[in-house]
């Protein structure tokens, strides 16, 4: 048995830092670094994709709405040109740093809103996919099981790649508690382990309300601003290694 673990890098801007991405990047197997609309200036990327490349991490686009104030984290009433000229845009940069470094990005996951957002927002979603096929269809996208993305992106051909999240606690619907809710970030790193075990052994966690989630995750996502994110990601390796859980890339 085997699964992914992945992290969102590349968030720091200019002199301002966020996470530690050269810690994060011995421990993930993939790295959704961000494309400078919602985090990251070219420096940061370039540097957070030859570390990656150095350690054979996979780049994946880590693709959201122009919103370097709010972090990505708000929703954008974007019109659907405009959503799918600014997604290809986002891949294309990401895509010449990533190559410049030994490496070329390997996939593509929406952050922060926009992923949240085309769970249901079918014209955004369509908006995203079109903006892949456009560029490289054969780049598989990372989201949630279920989402209209994931039936908008198989409709086109795209792979889809199903995510869990180590760090989030889930409603009973399947989807991701909202962050200005209680209970929606989880910071115990021997609790986030555990709970990341039951995902892959069992296909299950529990959602806020003590319902129980199915879910059959390919990659887990240990966010790379969540506090402890480091202790997170080292404690959920060696769980999954005591198990016989390998670590390896999705793609």
């Amino acid at each position: 048995m085997a699964i992914d673990l992945n992290s969102d890098l590349g968030e720091s801007f200019g002199a301002w830092r966020l996470g530690d991405d050269e810690a994060m990047l011995t421990l993930v197997t993939s790295a959704n670094v961000a494309c400078g609309f919602h985090a990251g200036d070219p420096a940061t990327l370039l540097a957070t994709c030859r570390g990656a490349a150095d350690r054979a991490v996979r780049i994946g686009a880590q693709v959201g709405y122009r919103d370097l104030a709010g972090f990505g984290r708000r929703f954008v009433d974007v019109s659907s040109a405009d959503l799918t000229a600014e997604v290809i845009y986002q891949i294309g940069a990401l895509d010449g740093l990533a190559q410049s470094s030994g490496s070329a990005v390997a996939y593509v996951k929406p952050h922060g809103a926009l992923y949240n957002t085309i769970v249901h927002h079918r014209e955004q979603a369509k908006a995203v996919v079109a903006a892949i096929v456009a560029y490289d269809p054969t780049l598989p996208v990372l989201g949630l099981p279920g989402s209209v993305f994931f039936a908008e992106a198989e409709a086109a051909g795209l792979r889809t790649v199903a995510e869990a999240f180590a760090d989030r606690g889930y409603l009973p619907t399947g989807e991701l508690v909202p962050r200005t809710q209680p209970g929606a970030v989880l910071t115990d790193p021997d609790l986030v382990a555990a709970r990341v075990l039951r995902m892959v052994e069992d296909g299950r966690v529990d959602a806020v309300d003590g319902t129980v989630v199915a879910t059959r995750p390919e990659s887990v996502c240990v966010h790379g601003d969540t506090p402890d994110a480091v202790a997170m990601a080292v404690a959920i390796r060696d769980r999954l290694a005591a198990a016989g859980v390998d670590l390896a890339p999705f793609v």
